[in-house]
């Protein structure tokens, strides 16, 4: 592999998860038969909201979409290590790994006509703690806020939330204790 400074590296995977020993340059095409990990991230207050980022403008894909915090797992990270990670990194938390739980996992190979080829980890994490984008080390994320599920599907009915996470009606949201 060529070397690139700056650039982003992943571990490849099988579909069954298992490494195969392979690293990949983020923005490459990837190999047919090369996955890589992805998180998506929800993270939960004791008064059931959720906390949701509007990406920024200037974000290549879903600019000023909302969405929980999310992104790729680097090389030697595992989910919950890549969770804890985009948390801070878009929104400035710490998250404690013992807060948090995969709901549940999705390869995902081709949507929309679109090659994805990612096993998409889905976590979520229990945080009562504060909130402070001046916290985060990236500029992914123009503003943040606590909604509850009923904000989320409105944001969601007016195209103003990522669609890809609309599993969040189903599987996140039947979690709540």
């Amino acid at each position: 592999m060529e070397y690139v400074p700056d650039a982003e590296i992943w571990d490849l995977y099988d579909e069954n998860r298992e490494l195969i020993g392979k690293d990949h340059v983020r923005g490459k095409q990837l190999p047919i038969d090369g996955y890589h990990l992805v998180v998506h991230v929800w993270i939960r207050n004791s008064k059931g909201e959720y906390l949701i980022s509007q990406r920024s403008a200037n974000r290549p894909t879903y600019p000023l979409m909302w969405e929980c915090v999310g992104g790729s797992v680097v090389k030697g990270e595992d989910s919950l290590q890549g969770a804890i990670r985009e948390a801070k990194e878009e929104v400035g938390v710490d998250l404690n790994p013992e807060n948090g739980q995969v709901l549940f996992t999705k390869t995902r190979k081709v949507i929309d006509g679109k090659i994805y080829n990612d096993i998409m980890d889905v976590l979520l994490f229990e945080y009562n703690g504060d909130v402070d984008l001046g916290n985060a080390t990236t500029d992914e994320v123009a503003q943040v806020t606590w909604m509850s599920r009923e904000q989320i599907k409105e944001l969601f009915e007016h195209n103003m939330f990522v669609e890809t996470l609309e599993y969040f009606f189903t599987e996140v949201e039947k979690e709540r204790s």
